[in-house]
């Protein structure tokens, strides 16, 4: 069933001013991409397409919203989106909408980025470098064979937590305290933060 009365019905509740928007952004989807299904997530209507969200609205107190999931491949930024949810900003009235044609081709638009297959995974980030080693610490490492085996065994993660928080520290003394402490832990064979890991 293409139709859900759960959206019927969630906008039929809302504020005068918003059904006629959410009626008509309802219809032209439906005219433009017949497959579509109906759906509430996150108690919002949402219309699915081959089993993926194609746009979803929603409405509040004072303005609507309407956006569609893959947006950055449908509209790119508009600056809109900054203002609320979805691309196009706070939808207060039927003006505030693309006219039919533009918003037509938008869904047809989102119908074909959607047909071309999954969204392109994000690029991982690189890993950080490795952190330069403070000399206080290094030298504190060099007396303590420990805990020097220990620190440089860990991970490069592990090692980056212990040099960033004693770089951290404003004070000297704090700074000596805390290469003493972080030798101390190491000597032992914890991690930074060792307190907050499971057993």
């Amino acid at each position: 069933m293409s139709r859900d009365p759960r959206v019927d019905a969630y906008i039929e509740k809302k504020p005068d001013f918003a059904r006629p928007i959410l009626a008509h952004l309802r219809a032209r989807i439906h005219a433009v991409c017949p497959e579509v299904e109906e759906t509430l997530k996150w108690s919002m209507p949402n219309f699915i397409y081959k089993g993926q969200i194609l746009a979803n609205m929603a409405a509040f107190k004072a303005h609507t919203a309407f956006g569609f999931w893959r947006s950055s491949e449908v509209v790119g930024e508009t600056g809109a989106e900054h203002d609320a949810m979805g691309q196009f900003g706070r939808i207060a009235s039927l003006a505030d909408l693309p006219d039919d044609a533009t918003l037509d081709g938008l869904i047809r638009k989102a119908v074909a980025v959607l047909d071309a297959g999954p969204a392109p995974r994000k690029p991982k980030n690189p890993p950080k470098a490795a952190p330069e080693m403070p000399d206080d610490l290094r030298a504190a490492l060099d007396a303590d064979a420990k805990a020097a085996a220990t620190f440089d065994g860990f991970s490069p993660s592990c090692r980056r937590e212990y040099v960033e928080w004693v770089v951290e520290a404003k004070r000297p003394e704090t700074r000596a305290k805390r290469v003493a402490q972080a030798v101390e832990w190491m000597a032992e064979g914890k991690r930074r933060n060792w307190k907050y890991e499971s057993c």
